[in-house]
């Protein structure tokens, strides 16, 4: 029986800026105090665990440049503290763990000085609140007294730390929560080619109606991010997904068997909600997993399954309506998927999330000390569930009314995101209307669409980074959010140009193989637009990333539902070239000036706004 609780290292956490308690600097002879930011340990881990986006795998490797900067920060106001302090003991020297990082030994060295000086979680979260709201906040000290009943890792080595387990393992894990992510997108887009089979089966006579019983599923994708995120914090990464899976699994039988579109509407949107779950939990799960040096890899690879999704369905979905005529036999293949995947990840998914591992051992060791006291760094906070899930579904609708970085950024996203959707609604029907192929033929042309993403997802996202090293080099070794952008100045037109020869060239009846190339020139142009603009906002709001991500996530999945229902109408009046041109237009005149603007004026806009984060070192 273990005697008591660990003393040691606290789980591994990313530095970045988080309005997380306040520490107090003395200006240069003797003027204002000004209060300057500090960082809780949650707070941290949570930045780490929260900065990515689900769908497009989009996060930064070149946060671990940023670590050394904030732990010196950290050591030096933990330096600062004990200097303040009578001298108890002899400071015990921190050994340098076997086998690991210099990042891993700063974070474990600040860990350990955080230890000795006792710093208390609970009041730096307190403080971040008032942060937060706006309210000054009190310059409270530290606890002085070592906590005995902290429990935390058994050493940096602990095997039940996730970023311990080995590579095998850890690469499992992500291939499971990828199928999931695959699975879902899949399913939005498969019954793409079925449509007028549905319309005709189910007398739906609405052009708009009809486009609404594939779009409604990206509804979901708006509104289902919103309580699970906060509620995969509270419960683990393992139990929502397993459970949201469950729950998309459960209504695509009822769609596969829907006797009225409204049914069908209904359980499509009931089917999205369990889905979107991979899409904003996946992200977290490679973070908790992986050190910030293996995340850029473990994330690209990650994120060429929700990319694919979208492209892939309608390719399955057309064979099966030209082969078997039918449209419930799509939702049965995903019941298939879905279920053999679910079955896996019941024997492979295990929980990484790190205050949920912990949660668990303090559990337990109550039970075997009898020691209720026994606590986590992430139990320390007076919070109770209902009042911190309703302040995280609060602060992304915060963020897009009064931050102008959002504001911009979300009305482009809006754009992109929705004529995404708005091709993959008519791609199938293009072919078949103008070129005269067969519906299994003519969903091969999503082909083009699932290269260029994958093209502008892996190569965009390896640009971003080259461009933002080379910026902060020359800046004399400090970064700014503003460096990822360049990618945008250079790549913006490519999303506007795709979709004119895409829809001139299919107008006219060029050879298939031109609007093809104009659907990859789209794509790529989206994925290089998409992860510098995410990478931008993960950088500037830094701990409320996540709320962030959430506010953009928000406002372009209801444009990806919108979108096509009106494409019908819309080239119906218009036609494919006239149709392509107005939303090129809308791309070019939102998406063209935005990195400039945002080159220029980011810096003085992110410095006016209590949610974003310091520059980078």
């Amino acid at each position: 029986m273990d005697p008591g609780p660990s003393r040691t290292p606290a789980p591994h956490v990313a530095p970045h800026f988080a309005g997380a308690g306040m520490a107090r600097r003395g200006s240069r002879g003797g003027g204002a105090v000004a209060l300057a930011r500090t960082h809780s340990h949650k707070d941290l881990h949570d930045a780490d665990v929260s900065h990515a986006d689900g769908e497009f795998g989009a996060v930064s490797r070149s946060h671990r440049q940023d670590h050394a900067w904030l732990h010196g920060q950290l050591e030096r106001t933990h330096s600062r503290t004990s200097s303040r302090r009578a001298p108890r003991s002899e400071a015990r020297p921190v050994p340098p763990p076997a086998g690991g990082t210099g990042e891993k030994a700063a974070h474990e060295a600040h860990v350990e000085a955080a230890h000795e000086a006792g710093d208390s979680a609970s009041a730096a979260s307190t403080r971040a609140a008032d942060v937060e709201k706006g309210a000054p906040p009190d310059d409270a000290s530290s606890d002085e007294s070592h906590d005995p009943d902290l429990v935390s890792w058994d050493g940096p080595d602990d095997p039940h730390n996730p970023r311990n387990w080995s590579l095998h393992r850890r690469w499992a894990v992500i291939g499971i929560v990828s199928s999931y992510t695959f699975l879902s997108p899949l399913s939005s887009s498969m019954i793409a080619p079925a449509l007028p089979l549905i319309a005709e089966e189910l007398d739906i006579r609405s052009s708009v109606t009809q486009s609404m019983t594939l779009s409604v599923f990206v509804l979901a994708y708006a509104i289902g991010p919103l309580f699970l995120a906060p509620l995969s914090e509270m419960w683990g990464r393992k139990a929502v997904l397993q459970l949201s899976n469950l729950f998309f699994i459960v209504f695509t039988i009822a769609c596969a068997v829907a006797p009225s579109s409204a049914s069908l509407i209904a359980f499509r949107f009931l089917a999205g909600l369990g889905g979107s779950a991979p899409l904003v939990i996946g992200g977290g799960v490679v973070g908790d997993l992986m050190s910030p040096d293996e995340r850029g890899t473990a994330m690209s690879v990650y994120s060429l399954a929700p990319l694919t999704g979208p492209s892939i369905g309608p390719i399955i979905g057309g064979w099966v309506v030209q082969g078997l005529n039918s449209w419930r036999i799509s939702f049965w293949i995903t019941l298939a998927l879905s279920g053999a995947t679910a079955l896996v990840g019941i024997f492979i998914l295990p929980e990484t999330y790190a205050p949920r591992i912990l949660a668990d051992k303090t559990k337990r060791l109550r039970k075997e000390t009898g020691n209720a006291k026994l606590h986590t760094i992430f139990m320390r906070e007076d919070e109770g569930w209902r009042r911190r899930m309703a302040r995280n579904l609060v602060r992304p609708f915060i963020l897009i009314g009064t931050q102008p970085v959002i504001q911009l950024l979300a009305s482009f996203f809006c754009i992109v995101y929705g004529t995404m959707y708005l091709l993959l609604t008519t791609w199938s029907s293009t072919f078949v209307d103008v070129y005269g192929e067969s519906v299994g033929i003519a969903s091969l042309n999503y082909l083009s669409l699932a290269i260029g993403f994958t093209l502008g997802g892996q190569i965009g996202g390896r640009a971003v980074d080259r461009i933002y090293h080379r910026l902060k080099k020359r800046n004399g070794g400090e970064g700014k959010p503003e460096y990822k952008l360049p990618l945008m100045m250079f790549t913006g037109w490519m999303g506007p140009a795709g979709l004119l020869l895409y829809g001139w060239s299919a107008q006219y009846r060029v050879h298939w193989i031109v609007p093809n190339l104009g659907g990859v020139l789209f794509s790529a142009g989206m994925l290089c637009v998409f992860n510098p603009m995410q990478n931008y906002i993960v950088d500037s709001y830094s701990i409320y990333a996540a709320s962030a991500i959430s506010a953009v996530a928000f406002l372009r999945s209801l444009a990806g539902f919108g979108f096509p229902l009106f494409a019908p109408s819309m080239f119906g009046g218009l036609g494919l070239g006239w149709g392509c041109s107005v939303l090129a237009l809308a791309l070019a005149v939102v998406g063209l000036p935005a990195p400039f603007l945002l080159f220029r004026y980011g810096e003085r806009i992110r410095g006016a706004s209590q949610y974003c984060a310091a520059p980078q070192g």
